[in-house]
């Protein structure tokens, strides 16, 4: 009799084991859900680049991976800039807060602080930096950068809308989404930013 009363509270609880299964992987799988879109919304995200303006560096197409948080910006670090232009931009801070920026236009060069930046660390030939001849549309120079502001240009000189343009100007580090951090696609080029 007792061996009869076993057998059906088995039976009874199979159903309740199953359930309880099926509801603990949706619990996990829910959860994974949620932590990806929290990773891919405040700590990393995968940003396409869409343009020229950052040749030889960046081609159109190209995906990078991009840190949730820029924290402290240095020269060189390659930011993406949201709400200066329609879209996102991706470039390369040139100065900080306090530097003063100026293009030597002789040598078609950008200096901070009076020194010439060595543009060739970042792929950019030499002697090809300058400020178009856009009138009313162009900064004057030499221009010191604001606190919290950066100064930003794409590495593609002659074919970037960056901080030379009054469009673009200093940019505020509010308004700068994250550096670039690692190098997705093309597969060749795939690892962390040098």
């Amino acid at each position: 009799m007792d061996i009869e009363k076993e057998s059906i509270s088995e039976q009874e609880s199979y159903p309740d084991k199953t359930v309880k299964s099926v509801l603990e992987w949706v619990e996990e799988i829910v959860f994974a859900v949620v932590l990806i879109a929290v990773i891919f919304t405040f700590i990393v995200r995968i940003i396409t680049v869409d343009g020229r303006s950052m040749m030889p560096t960046y081609h159109n197409g190209d995906r990078v991976l991009v840190s949730g948080q820029a924290g402290k910006l240095a020269q060189g670090d390659i930011v993406i800039i949201v709400h200066t232009l329609e879209e996102p931009i991706i470039k390369r801070v040139i100065a900080t807060e306090g530097q003063t920026v100026d293009f030597d236009r002789e040598l078609r060069e950008v200096t901070i602080d009076g020194v010439p930046v060595d543009e060739t660390k970042y792929g950019v030939e030499p002697g090809i930096t300058e400020v178009p001849d856009y009138p009313g549309q162009m900064l004057e120079f030499p221009q010191t950068v604001p606190e919290g502001c950066v100064f930003v240009m794409g590495d593609n000189r002659t074919n970037s809308t960056d901080s030379r343009f009054k469009e673009v100007g200093m940019v505020d580090c509010r308004n700068v989404l994250g550096k670039v951090f690692f190098n997705l696609y093309p597969f060749s080029n795939m690892g962390p930013v040098s």
